[in-house]
């Protein structure tokens, strides 16, 4: 898990503490070095770099190719940027890459949110599933606007408790989160794949139900 006192110095503010400890404990890990590079349903595998300048010299090498997900919150390389020399080293280290990460993923969150109308369980689930694919009801989820913080009003997810995702393949998802894995794209950049590392829904017991028709 990633250490409590860096999530507190460094995790972006608009999202609840909840919400981040949660998307941690899903996705996770406590190397800012980590990679992992994907090309469809083909996982390349590459040394573990030990330095951060292997380690970019890596990402910059397959992103636009593949899909490459980056540092502790596995965050996708490549998104808004043109070119691969524009990606820096920030995303290696551990502070800046959860300060990035959390406030993509707070994006995310409030999207699936806005879309439920509430923070169903399954909104959650859906969050962290658009995370790995990177894609929410057929749109590229990391380049959709953010909608604001006004839709974020509601209960929380409690924290996780199985530890950091690594690449498990799906066991269970909801209906509706099913139906959107499968209208992602496929092929050469589209980075934010990762439809196979969908786990088990997360115990939200007390949240609302009601979901958005």
């Amino acid at each position: 898990m990633v250490d409590a006192a860096l999530v507190h110095a460094c995790a972006d503010s608009a999202l609840k503490p909840a919400i981040v400890e949660a998307f941690l404990g899903k996705v996770g890990t406590n190397d800012p070095l980590a990679l992992s590079i994907r090309s469809g349903d083909r996982v390349i595998l590459v040394p573990p770099p030990k330095t951060p300048d292997e380690a970019l010299a890596l990402v910059r090498r397959f992103v636009g190719e593949a899909e490459v997900r980056v540092g502790i919150t596995r965050f996708p390389a490549g998104v808004g940027v043109k070119d691969p020399s524009e990606i820096g080293a920030d995303l290696l280290d551990a502070c800046a890459n959860l300060r990035m990460g959390t406030a993509l993923f707070g994006k995310v969150w409030r999207i699936v949110v806005k879309w439920y109308g509430a923070a169903v369980p399954e909104a959650f689930d859906d969050a962290i599933l658009a995370w790995r694919t990177g894609t929410f009801e057929g749109k590229a989820v990391f380049l959709e606007p953010d909608p604001g913080q006004s839709e974020v009003a509601a209960p929380v997810p409690k924290p996780s408790t199985g530890g950091e995702d690594e690449g498990l393949p799906i066991r269970e998802v909801t209906p509706r989160a099913a139906r959107s894995a499968g209208t992602q794209p496929s092929g050469a950049r589209q980075f934010d794949e990762d439809p196979r590392r969908a786990e088990m829904r997360i115990d939200l017991t007390g949240v609302g139900r009601n979901r958005k028709p």
